[in-house]
């Protein structure tokens, strides 16, 4: 019987097919350095989302999602959402920019390790969990992703 186009014989389904990975590192996303400060913040305070939500005058299902990195919010929002935190809209941007520096030398340690070591897996900061190929981990306000790249 001769197999059909497409079709894969014994053999070659007994065989690894092996995938070489290459190193992905990603920039983190300002709406997640934001987010990652105001939440941060708010903890801090040991304030409520719905309290810095009303104080704010915003929903608090869309500061949830500012917070988490899936929003991008307007200056307005972040400026009012900074005040109902006791900030001004320059002190959350300095936190911000602080944040996302050090992100960056986060980010290049692990490309030198990466390069040093020659892991084929590549550590990025990033705002989500993966895509779909990749697993996720978060350690405090920083994302990092373990992403496989074929």
């Amino acid at each position: 019987m001769t197999p059909y186009a497409g079709e894969v014989n014994s053999f070659e389904r007994s065989q690894a097919r092996v995938i070489p990975l290459r190193p992905v590192i990603r920039e983190p996303l300002w709406r997640h350095v934001v987010g990652d400060v105001l939440r941060r913040e708010r903890l801090a305070q040991e304030r409520t989302l719905k309290d810095v939500a009303d104080a704010a005058r915003i929903s608090m299902p869309y500061l949830s999602e500012v917070e988490r990195g899936r929003k991008e919010a307007s200056s307005e929002v972040l400026a009012a959402a900074a005040r109902a935190l006791g900030l001004g809209l320059a002190d959350l941007l300095v936190l911000s920019q602080d944040e996302l520096a050090r992100l960056t030398q986060a980010r290049s340690a692990s490309e030198k390790a990466i390069r040093v070591a020659g892991v084929s897996v590549s550590v990025g900061v990033s705002g989500g969990t993966g895509t779909g190929a990749g697993t996720g981990v978060r350690t405090g306000s920083r994302r990092a992703e373990m992403c496989l790249a074929a």
